[in-house]
């Protein structure tokens, strides 16, 4: 009988563990999809915020105020560049008889960011900084 009883014992604990992993992994599910659920309400937060700027500046961007002028500088400025940028394409397209098809889209393009060489000193990291004594 007391090897009954231990075969018992052995199965009624390994149906407890079975019981427990299956709740824990219905809690690590869940808490998964409570992840994948704020990553989808913090893109949501980002478009919106992207569309008050748009608002925004649609409406105030040629005279914004105190806070917002250095930002909707900074659009203008970009929207003459680029209108620029696509004014030079058309004229290099036509003094070269170049057609669109023959372009590089912008998708297909590597681009190397500019590298910056500044003179100036650089900080070490806060935990690079030995404590001082």
């Amino acid at each position: 009988m007391a090897l009954f009883d231990n075969l018992d014992s052995i199965k009624d604990r390994a149906i407890d563990l079975a019981q427990t992993g299956v709740a824990k992994s219905k809690q690590l599910a869940e808490i998964a999809k409570l992840k994948t659920a704020n990553l989808g309400e913090e893109d949501a937060i980002r478009k919106a915020y992207i569309e008050i700027g748009k608002l925004y500046y649609a409406e105030r961007g040629m005279a914004p105020e105190a806070a917002y002028e250095a930002l909707c500088q900074k659009i203008t400025a970009a929207k003459v560049n680029i209108e620029e940028n696509k004014s030079r394409m058309e004229e290099i397209k036509s003094e070269g008889n170049i057609v669109d098809a023959e372009t590089v889209s912008v998708e297909d393009a590597v681009v190397t960011p500019p590298v910056v060489e500044s003179t100036a000193p650089v900080e070490p990291l806060a935990e690079d900084k030995k404590p001082e004594e």
